[in-house]
């Protein structure tokens, strides 16, 4: 019984750890936060600002199909608080990391009606999943 004991300790910390190591999501709002690495299962938050009052629309370029899920299309919302018509907010994509291996996601924002203007800002982030 006290070899027993002896290891469980150990058992739990390397099972905790093991935890830690892989949280159940990643929020990215800047693109200084890439290159990602997220795990298989995770969930990948990506938070952009938009005004698409302005005209201007988030488009995916490449979605990293080779190792992300999209869960659902974008969902733009603003500041309740801002009180303004026009006012900018942010536009929301969730991802799941479905299989190990690497990926790009690539968005640009521009206007869908100027194609040949070249975009805004571009976000371009390298994904790794393990």
């Amino acid at each position: 019984m006290p070899n027993a004991q002896r290891l469980l300790l150990p058992l739990g910390l390397a099972l905790l750890t093991a935890c830690a190591h892989k949280p159940g999501s990643v929020t990215v709002q800047k693109q200084s936060q890439c290159p990602l690495r997220l795990y298989s299962g995770q969930q990948l938050v990506l938070i952009l600002p938009s005004n698409p009052t302005t005209g201007f629309r988030w488009v995916i370029r490449d979605a990293a199909d080779s190792v992300l899920n999209s869960l659902g299309p974008e969902v733009y919302s603003n500041p309740e608080d801002a009180g303004l018509v026009g006012s900018a907010g942010q536009s929301t994509w969730l991802f799941n990391a479905a299989q190990p291996g690497k990926g790009h996601l690539l968005l640009t924002y521009q206007r869908p009606w100027e194609p040949e203007v070249a975009p805004a800002k571009t976000f371009d982030c390298p994904i790794a999943v393990r």
